[in-house]
């Protein structure tokens, strides 16, 4: 049921946001502090105060970091679970597990890698505040864009598939549509703008740390999501309650719309 499929995507997304905020408390905070140093030098180097904190940085970076990547994972658990449900028996059948293992990993390129080569990161210090909002702006504009050259790419290699009346295998059907999707994304990303705003004295190696935390914390987010929610897919499509009140065990995909050839076998 879509219900249950969205409770074990919102709870799945929930425990992936705990595990990137610990990977980020570790791995991309440090450099955080090291960007916020350098701005505060700046700022004494000009004789300009500090401004004062609203909330203190001890808070963000254990209370605030812990609440953000929760809510973000439980959003985005909650999306991918009703994508999923919409999506299965019509491009996504097999074992329902592994069908969610692809749909996260598909879900991770498209919406957080594609977008972060063209619009990464910056830690405090960087940037001009007058181009944030434009900064912000773009980035989502190419997550859109992404998306939708995702959508592309795979209709283009459905009707591929159609038009050669299966010469083209299953494999070559995927092949195609990556290179189709790395081409489409590739040309917007061309045609996008180019925000360059690094200060020539920011240290290389803080950019670099802070930019590789934030990759390395949103694919400890996907993957532990991906895990975790695959799990709880088979169960619900096996009837076998994990999260919920136990109810009627049943198979519940055929009322997702699953092909009946991709129905599991109930024998041996």
């Amino acid at each position: 049921m879509v219900r249950a499929l969205l409770a074990r995507g919102l709870v799945a997304g929930a425990v992936a946001g705990l595990c990137a905020a610990l990977f980020a408390r570790l791995f991309a905070e440090p450099s955080i502090d090291a960007a916020i140093a350098f701005e505060a030098a700046k700022e004494a180097a000009r004789g300009a105060g500090a401004a004062p904190e609203v909330v203190p940085r001890a808070l963000q970076a254990t209370v605030g970091l812990v609440l953000a990547t929760s809510v973000y994972g439980a959003a985005v658990g909650g999306v991918v679970a009703l994508v999923f449900a919409a999506l299965w028996g019509r491009l996504l059948g097999g074992r329902p597990g592994h069908a969610a293992l692809v749909l996260a990993g598909v879900a991770f390129v498209v919406v957080f890698l594609a977008p972060f080569a063209k619009y990464p990161a910056n830690p405090p210090g960087v940037g001009d505040p007058e181009t944030i909002g434009r900064r912000t702006v773009l980035f989502l504009v190419m997550i859109w864009i992404s998306i939708a050259c995702a959508v592309a790419a795979v209709r283009a290699a459905r009707l591929v598939r159609q038009r050669t009346h299966g010469r083209l295998t299953a494999a070559g059907g995927h092949l195609l549509g990556v290179l189709l999707y790395l081409l489409l994304v590739g040309l917007a990303a061309a045609v996008l703008p180019t925000i360059r705003e690094t200060p020539r004295d920011f240290p290389a190696q803080t950019l670099w740390s802070f930019r590789l935390g934030a990759i390395g914390t949103q694919a400890a987010l996907w993957a532990t999501f991906a895990v975790v929610f695959a799990e709880g897919v088979e169960r619900v499509m096996a009837g076998r309650p994990l999260w919920l009140a136990r109810s009627a065990r049943r198979p519940v995909a055929a009322s997702l719309g699953q092909a009946p050839g991709n129905q599991r076998s109930g024998g041996p």
